[in-house]
C-alpha cells in the first residue's frame, strides 16, 4: 500500500501546516526543516520526515477530543501535529533530555495543555491514562510490545514501526476483544529504545 500525498486529508494537512517545524530542530540543522526527511535532534534521534508524520496521523484517524498516546517524544514534533488535531496527548520519552527539550518547545508554542510528558520505557505506554483512542509510536521495536495493544479504546488504532533492519509500518485496530493487524509500508525508524539501566 503506497501513500502518497493525496492520501493526506486537508484536516491533516491544515495541522501540519500550523505547526512550525524548524521549531523542533536545534538550530545548526534548522536550514533542513522544510526538505521532506529526517533530520538529527540530537542523542542519535531524529525528527521525522514530514510525509511520514502526516502519513502516521492519518492513519491514527485522531479528531478534536481524542485521548492519543505518543510513544518517543523526541523533538515534540509530533505530538504538536497531534494536539492541532484536536487531541489531548499523552507522551513518553526515555530520554530525559531530549523530553525536557521537547518540553520547553511545547510549552512556548502553546502546546502546554494539550500534551502531556513522562519520562520512561514507551514499551510499558501509559496505562493510568488508558484507554487511548489512538496510540502513535515513533521509534521501532524489533516486535509489537504487549502491553500497547491492551491499551487502546474499542475502535482504537495503532500506528508502529515494526523490525530491526527490515521495518514495517503496521496499522493495528481493537475490535472488542480481538486485535486486526495490518502491514502498510516499509519504513526507517531509529530503534525504540528500552530505559537505560
Amino acid at each position: 500500500m503506497a501513500h502518497d500525498d493525496t492520501d493526506i486529508s486537508p484536516s491533516v494537512r491544515n495541522a501540519m501546516a500550523r505547526v512550525p517545524r524548524a521549531e523542533f530542530i536545534p538550530q545548526r540543522y534548522r536550514w533542513e526543516a522544510d526538505a521532506d526527511r529526517p533530520v538529527p535532534i540530537g542523542e542519535g534521534q531524529t525528527i521525522s520526515q514530514p510525509r511520514i508524520v502526516a502519513t502516521m496521523t492519518e492513519l491514527a484517524g485522531v479528531g478534536p477530543g481524542d485521548r492519543v498516546l505518543e510513544i518517543g517524544t523526541g523533538s515534540g514534533y509530533q505530538a504538536a501535529v497531534l494536539a492541532e488535531m484536536g487531541a489531548e496527548v499523552y507522551s513518553v520519552e526515555v530520554l530525559p533530555s531530549l523530553a525536557a527539550r521537547a518540553r520547553d518547545v511545547l510549552e512556548r508554542l502553546g502546546y502546554g495543555d494539550r500534551v502531556h510528558l513522562r519520562v520512561g520505557d514507551g514499551r510499558k505506554g501509559w496505562p493510568e491514562q488508558a484507554p487511548f483512542d489512538a496510540i502513535v509510536v515513533t521509534a521501532a521495536p524489533e516486535r509489537l510490545p504487549d502491553e500497547l495493544p491492551e491499551q487502546l479504546a474499542d475502535g482504537g488504532r495503532l500506528v508502529i514501526p515494526i523490525g530491526e533492519l527490515d521495518q514495517m509500518l503496521e496499522l493495528i485496530v481493537r475490535k472488542g476483544d480481538t486485535f486486526q493487524r495490518r502491514a502498510l509500508l516499509p519504513v526507517r525508524f531509529v530503534p525504540l529504545v528500552a530505559t537505560r539501566s
